[in-house]
């Protein structure tokens, strides 16, 4: 369902990513590891252009793209197949959080604001929210923008959702409310591509791991062999730190 071929990008003289090959299927989790500063982040980001990407080919959905000769109507369009959920919850600070999960909606699906006020009431409720939709971030603990920031992708009716980092702004005490959401989604078949530095949710509920280090694919497979029996010496060093 998603193909990337040849994925580079470059920040003036620095390779961030190199060549990056990369096939997820209908309904996978695919989880990404790796160092800090390494490009895991930056692929995510390249798979919607909130990165443009230097070169590669990019397919989500029916949506193929070449990095180089992309109109903006294509990226409009390759857009529109993901949802990305971010690190420090990026919400409108001046809108509820009902406000907040109707927004792409009305702006971006040209949905009535009826249909798409009862449609964002039903994910607050989905992701625990019920009491608090009227609420504006401000008013809201981490965890619970976070899940406000979870809905508003599942709102976006894309192919598949993008998570950077997602717990990694939180208080030790919200990180695993998040986390249930999560898990629940992925319970769902939700197609779900997560950069995280949690290495237990990664190892529950992944289908593939990636291991990534210096902008390339190192290693990737199961939990069970990335976790439990990793190929590449670099894997097993960068596990052995993370785990332990």
């Amino acid at each position: 369902m998603i193909e990337i071929r040849n994925l580079s990008k470059r920040f003036g003289d620095a390779e961030v990513l190199k060549h990056i090959d990369l096939d997820v299927k209908q309904g996978e989790i695919v989880v990404i590891i790796g160092p800090s500063g390494t490009g895991k982040s930056t692929l995510l980001r390249c798979l919607n252009f909130l990165e443009s990407p230097t070169t590669g080919e990019i397919q989500i959905g029916g949506v193929k793209l070449d990095a180089k000769t992309a109109s903006n109507a294509d990226i409009y369009q390759l857009r529109k197949q993901s949802s990305f959920v971010f690190q420090n919850y990026a919400l409108f600070a001046n809108k509820t959080a009902l406000e907040n999960v109707a927004e792409s909606l009305i702006t971006v699906w040209k949905e009535p604001k009826d249909n798409a006020f009862v449609t964002a009431e039903k994910l607050l409720n989905s992701v625990g929210m019920e009491a608090h939709l009227n609420k504006y971030p401000a008013q809201l603990s981490g965890g619970q923008q976070q899940r406000v920031g979870i809905a508003r992708a599942m709102a976006c009716k894309g192919e598949v959702i993008l998570f950077d980092e997602p717990t990694s702004a939180l208080d030790p005490e919200w990180v695993e409310e998040v986390l249930a959401v999560m898990k629940e989604l992925a319970a769902k078949r939700q197609t779900m591509i997560v950069v995280t530095h949690e290495m237990q949710f990664a190892r529950d509920i992944a289908d593939k791991v990636i291991f990534m280090e210096g902008g390339v694919i190192v290693e990737q497979g199961p939990p069970s062999q990335i976790f439990g029996n990793p190929q590449n010496e670099r894997t097993r060093a960068f596990v052995a730190r993370a785990v332990h």
